[in-house]
């Protein structure tokens, strides 16, 4: 059947392409009992790697392995139902966390194993409360790693419930939401320190894990994890997958018109080589023509690429700094990331010592606001630092944001302080 279209979908199997170097890499530390952070700019396939690494893992037969997905969780105590409902479906665990089940809600868990999912998410939260959920933590913790074989417990969106955890709807940090934060991540790392031998994590997320800490000083929680970089594809990669992707619809993309298309996303960010080839495969077919030229990738990139509809593939670059920066350093963000964007796509320092005063005399006080906000924009793949400054990563991501925000947008070095 061939290489299909991955949609804004995780892919696994004959889906997922290339990243043989990166799942050997993730298999090794996983044998040697190593807990994983995966890193990576967004939509860079953080979750399809995992998902092929946990389904390659199942096919040797060594190993139990589960997919939790923290997105939905707002406490820790939803973190704990959420790891012990993803064991649901594993035959022989389902046992140990039926038993740990009817121990934490005492006596309401009658036939839990014909309950569904949903129903097993509320019995399981109504017997867990904020002063028990880490007694009883440890307990499902213990309970897994009696299993016969060793297990990899893959964690998917920690970053986004950690954010939640610290700053709450309002996006901001108060003492006590950051010392329930580190109550959290100290019950994680325990859990992942005492149970090496038997259980190993591997924790990804959109958004990055460093900075959010960083910004509550709980920095030495991601001590437990070695961090792991996924890159983008290169230009001979990025060319391959779209190649395969063309045999596989059955259409005629040249070389010429693959390297082409490369070189106007700028970055191999495989959602959107994906994203990229769809939207040609679409005006293709509109115009009835099973062969591209060179003049389809302008009219592809400029028309359905940065359109209305291709545009809300990447609000999500919007919206998720305003997750991790809060209102305040969400403006400086936008502010920043527009500066560089009606600037032929580069951030110079001498703009940031501009607006970095700007903002000084603004707010009446001086700090690393602007520091650190560059600091998220370079982690979660959005800048780049070059000499003398910083650039966009993606072209896609640059000429989006240009299109989107630029409109009525005073250059720094004309503003009044």
């Amino acid at each position: 059947m061939g290489l299909r279209k991955a949609g804004g979908n995780w892919v696994a199997g004959d889906s997922f392409f290339d990243r043989e170097v990166e799942i050997e890499a993730l298999i090794e530390r996983v044998e040697d009992r190593i807990h994983t952070l995966v890193t990576a700019q967004r939509r860079m396939g953080k979750t399809s790697l995992v998902r092929e690494l946990l389904r390659r893992l199942d096919e040797t037969g060594d190993f139990e392995t589960v997919f939790v997905d923290l997105e939905d969780c707002t406490t820790a105590a939803d973190a704990v139902v959420e790891i012990a409902a993803a064991f649901r479906d594993i035959r022989g665990l389902w046992t140990r966390v039926m038993n740990w089940a009817g121990k934490v809600s005492a006596g309401t868990m009658d036939r839990i194993d014909e309950l569904g999912v949903s129903e097993l998410r509320v019995k399981l939260r109504a017997g867990i409360d904020a002063g028990r959920w880490r007694a009883q933590g440890d307990a499902l913790f213990a309970s897994l790693a009696a299993s016969e074989k060793p297990m990899v417990l893959a964690i998917d969106e920690l970053p986004i419930l950690v954010n939640r955890l610290l700053k709450g709807h309002d996006y901001k940090i108060t003492p006590q939401r950051r010392r329930d934060t580190d109550e959290f991540l100290s019950w994680l790392r325990k859990n992942a320190q005492v149970h090496r031998e038997r259980i190993r994590l591997v924790v990804s997320g959109s958004v990055g894990l460093e900075p959010i800490l960083e910004q509550a000083e709980l920095s030495a929680h991601a001590n437990v994890f070695a961090p792991f970089e996924l890159r983008p594809w290169d230009e001979e990669t990025a060319v391959a997958c779209l190649g395969e992707l063309a045999t596989s619809y059955g259409l005629q993309v040249p070389e010429r018109v693959r390297t082409g298309m490369f070189r106007r996303l700028r970055c191999g960010i495989p959602h959107h080589v994906q994203q990229f080839f769809d939207k040609l495969h679409e005006h293709l077919r509109r115009n009835d023509r099973r062969e591209a030229s060179v003049d389809d990738i302008d009219t592809v990139y400029s028309q359905d690429m940065l359109g209305v509809r291709g545009q809300v593939y990447l609000e999500h670059y919007q919206s998720r700094l305003r997750m991790v920066l809060g209102d305040d350093g969400y403006v400086v963000a936008l502010e920043l990331l527009t500066q560089a964007a009606v600037s032929g796509g580069r951030l110079t320092d001498d703009s940031i010592q501009q607006y970095d005063a700007y903002r000084s005399v603004l707010s009446g006080e001086s700090g690393g606001q602007v520091g650190d906000v560059l600091h998220v924009l370079e982690h979660d793949g959005y800048l780049v630092r070059r000499e003398g400054g910083y650039e966009f990563v993606s072209g896609l991501v640059e000429d989006w944001w240009r299109a989107r925000n630029a409109r009525g947008f005073v250059l720094f070095g004309d503003r009044q302080a």
